[in-house]
C-alpha cells in the first residue's frame, strides 16, 4: 500500500479544508442560534442552505459516491481523508456536501441496485440536495443485532406489495424533507434460506397508512441535522410492486453492501471528530491554570494527549488500510478489517472525547462546547450499523477457522 495520497485527494483536501476553516467552522454557532428560533425544530437552518451552496459551487458535492455518473467517481481511498476532515464538524459538515447519513447509504442503494426509473424519481433529487430520505431496518419488538429477526411484513398483493410493522430510530425520518423510505422486511417469513426471507421496498412519505410517531432521542440530542431518528409504523401501507428494490429476497444481501461503505465513513468521520477533541483538549490545557500551574503540565493530561496521538494515527492506519483494501479486493475481501475497525474506532474514540471532556470539567457536559454531543455520536455508533459484539462474534470465528 501507497501511504502517500495521490494528486486529486491532495488537491480536494485542501480545498475542503479551506472550506471548513472559512465556512462550515464559523457556521456551527450561526447554526445553533437559526435553529433556536426555528418555528418547526425539524426545519433546517438557512445557513446550512447557504453552506450547501457554496459547497455545490465550490465543487465539494457528492464526494462519497464512487460511481462517476452519478458521484464524484473516488475511491474509499481517496474519499476516506475527505470523511475524516468533515468529522471535526459531524453535524454540518457531512449535510453541507450532501454527505450526510443515511442520505449517503439510500443513495448508494439506488445507484447500484434502483431501476432506471426509482433512479429518476428518488436519486436524482436526492443528489441535487432537493430532497431527504431514510433507511428504516431496525425494530423495537425484537433484537435488531440480528437482521433475521426482523417481523415487518412485506406481502405481494396483486400488482402491488402491502406493508405492515412498527420500527424505530429510524434515520431521517422526522426531516420535513424525508420523502421517501427505504424500508426492508419479510417477503417470505417461512423461507428455507433465513437470508433470502427479506426484501427492500420504496415507500414515499405521503403513503396512507404511514405514521412517523415521535422522535426517539440519542442521550438527549435529537439529532437535528440528520434527520432525526423517529419511531415509525406502517398499517396497511399499499406501493406498486415497482417500488421494490432489486429482486424479492434480495434484501439482506443489499443491506450488507449498504453498510461496508457506511461504517468506513463513520470510522473516518470519527477520527475527524477525535482530532477535534485533540485541538480542543490542548488549547483547554495551555490556557487554564489549576494548582499554581498551566493545566498542560500535569503529567495526566499529558498522557491524556499523547495516547490520544497514538491512537488517532493507529486507527487511520487501518481505517486506510480497509479502504484500499475495499478498492482493490472489494469489501468481502475486506470483510474482516471493516469489522476490525468498526469495533476499534468508535469504542476509542468515545474514550479519547471522554477524557476531552474531563479536561473542561463542566463545560465539557454542556452546551458551549461540542464535545457532549461529539461523545454520544461516538458511543451510539458502537451500536449503529452492528453492535461490537456482533462484528466481535463475526471475527473471532473467521479467526478460528484458520486453525480448524
Amino acid at each position: 500500500m501507497d501511504f502517500a495520497f495521490d494528486a486529486r485527494t491532495e488537491e480536494l483536501r485542501a480545498r475542503l479544508l479551506a472550506f471548513m476553516d472559512s465556512h462550515v467552522l464559523p457556521a456551527e454557532e450561526v447554526a445553533r442560534e437559526q435553529r433556536a428560533k426555528l418555528a418547526d425544530p425539524w426545519d433546517t437552518p438557512a445557513v446550512v442552505e447557504d453552506l450547501k451552496a457554496e459547497a455545490r459551487r465550490q465543487g465539494l458535492w457528492n464526494l462519497f459516491l464512487p460511481d462517476a455518473v452519478y458521484g464524484a467517481g473516488l475511491t474509499n481511498l481517496q474519499y476516506a481523508p475527505l470523511a475524516e476532515i468533515t468529522g471535526r464538524s459531524p453535524q454540518l459538515a457531512p449535510t453541507a456536501l450532501n454527505c450526510s447519513a443515511p442520505d449517503t447509504g439510500n443513495m448508494e442503494v439506488l445507484a447500484q441496485f434502483g431501476t432506471e426509473e426509482q433512479r429518476k424519481r428518488w436519486l436524482e433529487p436526492l443528489l441535487a440536495g432537493e430532497i431527504r430520505s431514510a433507511f428504516a431496518m431496525t425494530e423495537p419488538d425484537v433484537a435488531s443485532s440480528d437482521a433475521t429477526n426482523i417481523r415487518t411484513r412485506i406481502e405481494r398483493d396483486g400488482d402491488d406489495y402491502v406493508i405492515n410493522g412498527r420500527k424505530w430510530y429510524i434515520s431521517g425520518a422526522m426531516d420535513p424533507r424525508c420523502a421517501v423510505f427505504i424500508v426492508m422486511g419479510k417477503t417470505d417469513p417461512d423461507g428455507e434460506d433465513i437470508r433470502r426471507r427479506q426484501s427492500m421496498i420504496l415507500v414515499p412519505r405521503d403513503t396512507p397508512g404511514l405514521e412517523v410517531r415521535r422522535a426517539m432521542r440519542v442521550y438527549g440530542f435529537e439529532d437535528h441535522y440528520h434527520g432525526g431518528h423517529a419511531e415509525v409504523v406502517f398499517e396497511n401501507v399499499r406501493v406498486p410492486a415497482a417500488h421494490l428494490v432489486g429482486e424479492e429476497g434480495g434484501g439482506f444481501a443489499i443491506a450488507q453492501a449498504r453498510l461496508g461503505p457506511g461504517r468506513i465513513h463513520h470510522c473516518m468521520r470519527l477520527i475527524g471528530m477525535a482530532e477535534r477533541a485533540i485541538e480542543l483538549m490542548c488549547r483547554r490545557a495551555l490556557s487554564r491554570t489549576a494548582f499554581g500551574g498551566p493545566i498542560a503540565r500535569q503529567g495526566v493530561v499529558q498522557n491524556w494527549i499523547a495516547d490520544a496521538r497514538v491512537t488517532v494515527e493507529q486507527l487511520r492506519l487501518l481505517v486506510l488500510k480497509t479502504a484500499w483494501l475495499m478498492d482493490t479486493v472489494g469489501n468481502r475481501g475486506a470483510h474482516t478489517e471493516i469489522q476490525a475497525i468498526k469495533i476499534a474506532t468508535p469504542r476509542a474514540v468515545a474514550d479519547i472525547i471522554d477524557s476531552a471532556v474531563q479536561l473542561h470539567g463542566a463545560g465539557g457536559v454542556g452546551q458551549d462546547f461540542p464535545l457532549a454531543e461529539l461523545w454520544a455520536a461516538a458511543r451510539t455508533l458502537r451500536l449503529a450499523d452492528g453492535p461490537d459484539e456482533v462484528h466481535q462474534r463475526s471475527l473471532a470465528r473467521r479467526e478460528l477457522k484458520k486453525y480448524l
